[in-house]
């Protein structure tokens, strides 16, 4: 069945439909066992310490984990990105799963800041992984003209992870004797689903015909670097450098910031807690609408000209937002936009894996996208040296900016949405 004649959903073919979930789930685990940290990191870590919340060398270790998060999140791209183009997609999606449930899982176990940051770096190689081989995944399997309203939905799919993962966090911390290393353990039930994966999920026709057509086997990551492909990968490096620098800034900073407000100034830790985690439910949800917002812009507009216009709502909106002291209430319509501005990244899934030939397409992906978290690592550890939260968020807003007029340059690649 041609691309043409997939109108509705009862046109898609079972094997569609069950990249789709997988790929889908993936991306919900993802969001889950990202999160979870991020939700306990400096109250964790001080924990693990035997430190006060607000010591110095808490918040500097918090986000040297946080750094080591990224690079793994980098590396892993990279390394399954490779196993994705040589042992296939389905079969990478279940290492990575499992890479990232075990790690997480075992992040209970940390009984030093040292610990928790290596299980973290280990459980970020999968995430990094699942990304590059389930956007490449449904590039081989969907139809072009459904590309993005699904990488909507597969964005999605990582909002609503965060969510559970907030949902979690919330639901453990009533529980009398409630210790924060329980999250972990919610992180594992990612492994359940690749039982369903290695059952239902084949390999996709692409691949096979791929690689029976295949004069020699690509070299991997120098590939990227030849011929017409090395300007697309300098680009596109560059666009995801900048962009994931400044959009981790945020989503590890901002809520740091939240619980530095001086209305929350008396505050218990508990009480604490449940602002940040309404504060990024409110990020997350508004981030499900922009989502959506990106895929009729992509439609109407192409990739490049919606990458380029929401960079600019995000790094403008970051800008406006903490150059000045807001209360809690006057905070709520700039997360609002910001939470909008981050459906920018949706587009990402199914622009970026066209760009690059089929044997080098989830290598390529996944190197390019991924390769921006050691820039946001280093990012992220940079922010400890700002004066204060605020003026480190602005900073941050301002690569958006810069971003923008990198991803300017970018190719048009609308086949990717066209019929």
């Amino acid at each position: 069945m041609s691309d043409s004649d997939v109108k509705r959903l009862r046109d898609l073919t079972p094997h569609q439909w069950k990249s789709g979930i997988a790929a889908w789930l993936g991306w919900l685990f993802d969001g889950l066992d990202i999160h979870l940290y991020t939700l306990v990191a400096v109250a964790f870590v001080a924990q693990l310490m035997l430190l006060p919340d607000g010591d110095p060398e808490v918040k500097e270790k918090a986000a040297y984990i946080q750094a080591a998060f990224l690079v793994g999140w980098a590396f892993g791209g990279a390394f399954f990105g490779r196993i994705g183009d040589w042992l296939g997609r389905s079969k990478a999606l279940i290492l990575t799963i499992l890479t990232y449930a075990g790690f997480t899982g075992l992040s209970f176990f940390a009984q030093s800041w040292e610990q928790l940051m290596v299980c973290r770096f280990l459980a970020a190689l999968g995430i990094g992984g699942e990304w590059a081989v389930g956007a490449s995944l449904l590039a081989e399997t969907w139809p072009k003209t459904w590309r993005p309203w699904l990488a909507a939905i597969l964005q999605s799919g990582v909002n609503i992870g965060v969510l559970l993962a907030s949902l979690a966090v919330t639901l453990l911390s009533i529980i009398p004797g409630y210790e924060m290393r329980w999250v972990f353990l919610v992180g594992i039930l990612p492994a359940l689903v690749t039982l369903w994966i290695r059952r239902a999920v084949p390999e996709t026709e692409a691949w096979h015909e791929a690689k029976k057509t295949a004069t020699h086997q690509p070299s991997g990551i120098r590939d990227l670097f030849r011929g017409d492909v090395r300007k697309i990968t300098l680009l596109t490096l560059t666009v995801c450098a900048l962009g994931l620098t400044a959009h981790w800034a945020f989503m590890f900073w901002c809520s740091q910031h939240l619980r530095t407000l001086p209305e929350f100034l008396e505050y218990k830790k508990g009480e604490l807690d449940r602002v940040v985690t309404l504060g990024m439910t409110w990020v997350m949800l508004t981030s499900i609408i922009g989502n959506f917002i990106a895929a009729i812009f992509a439609r109407k507009f192409g990739y490049r000209r919606s990458i380029v216009g929401m960079f600019i709502v995000y790094g403008l909106t970051m800008v406006w937002c903490y150059s000045s002291t807001r209360t809690m209430s006057g905070l709520w319509p700039f997360l609002l936009t910001i939470g909008i501005s981050q459906g920018v990244f949706g587009l990402f899934t199914m622009y970026l894996p066209p760009l690059f030939p089929v044997l080098i397409r989830t290598t390529g992906a996944g190197f390019c996208y991924n390769f921006g978290r050691i820039a946001a690592a280093a990012g992220t550890v940079l922010c400890i040296y700002f004066k204060d939260y605020s003026t480190a968020l602005v900073g941050a807003g301002m690569l958006f900016l810069v971003a923008a007029v990198a991803a300017w340059f970018l190719p048009d690649r609308n086949d990717a949405i066209e019929a």
